[in-house]
């Protein structure tokens, strides 16, 4: 009987960016284009509620074209994570998870 309190470690590159994009980067960019949305809408909803006041419209201007910046960079940082994982060679669809850990096909 074997505890495995702390898994083995991963003897290759490409599990390792694979693991990598899945635990760190991937679920913190999708929490900074949920706070870029919101920081548009946000802008939005004050742009749309102070018809009147130019200064708060020109300040909702800037909220707003700063929360598309945001969801332009977080979905950039995404593809060219995406690219590099596909130079290094790793194929979405040779990549398994199970019981015992990942399992890659043969690299191209």
């Amino acid at each position: 009987m074997t505890f495995e309190i702390i898994p083995k470690a991963e003897a290759s590159i490409v599990t390792l960016m694979d693991s990598v994009n899945k635990v760190i980067i991937n679920p913190l960019i999708y929490f900074l284009f949920a706070l870029a949305v919101i920081y548009f809408l946000y802008g939005l909803v004050k742009y749309l509620l102070n018809p009147e006041n130019e200064e708060l419209r020109t300040s909702s201007k800037s909220h707003m074209l700063w929360g598309i910046f945001g969801m332009f960079i977080m979905v950039a940082v995404f593809g060219i994570m995406n690219l590099l994982l596909t130079t290094i060679g790793v194929d979405k669809n040779q990549i398994n998870i199970d019981s015992s850990g990942y399992k890659v096909g043969e690299l191209k």
